[in-house]
């Protein structure tokens, strides 16, 4: 199916939490109670289909590139209503998804900073203007090929993909501190 779930790789970042991050935020925003610390929730990544309309396949290759990449099996996302402009009707498959949680959670994270985003090119961090306001981070990959799992060959299509990061923060700067201190790479400010 895809990576086995490797249970060191999980811990790793598990342990970076509770050895460095969450002293570290408890210290900076004054946490009178440890479970007010923020943490990781879920990761959801989507990817849509516009082209599923016209090719049936393209849905099973986005499922199978998806699967590879999480380990887990992505569920068919449905359109909500009817739009004629996009020849497009209430119930047709329009993309996939997948929600992670718990350890495949914590091992895609660490996939996704120490292995995959560094395999952009002329990659210079990450914007850091893509908090939604309560602390949950959203990004953009143009290409699926940025992770070890995809084998160039298999690829019928360059997809892109939309990837949600949720945490518990009450705020973008919570946000913002909790993923930096878990090793996103973020873009440096100053212009450099």
């Amino acid at each position: 199916m895809g990576p086995t779930l490797t249970n060191s790789v999980a811990i790793r970042v598990q342990d970076q939490y509770k050895e460095q991050a969450s002293p570290a935020l408890q210290n900076e925003f004054n946490y009178a109670n440890p479970m007010e610390i923020p943490k990781l929730t879920k990761i959801v990544l989507n990817i849509g289909l516009g082209e599923a309309r016209e090719n049936a396949k393209a849905l099973d290759t986005a499922s199978a590139d998806l699967a590879t990449i999480t380990g887990q099996k992505p569920v068919i996302t449905r359109s909500k209503k009817s739009i004629a402009n996009f020849r497009l009707r209430e119930g047709m498959p329009i993309g996939v998804m997948v929600t992670l949680r718990g350890q495949r959670m914590y091992e895609f994270f660490d996939r996704l900073v120490n292995a995959a985003l560094p395999r952009i090119r002329d990659f210079r961090g990450c914007s850091a203007e893509a908090f939604d306001g309560r602390g949950n981070y959203s990004l953009g990959v143009r290409e699926q090929l940025i992770f070890p799992e995809i084998d160039y060959d298999q690829i019928d299509r360059i997809r892109g993909m939309q990837i949600n990061i949720n945490t518990s923060a009450r705020n973008d700067e919570e946000g913002k501190r909790l993923l930096e201190l878990l090793g996103m790479p973020f873009a440096r400010g100053d212009g450099r």
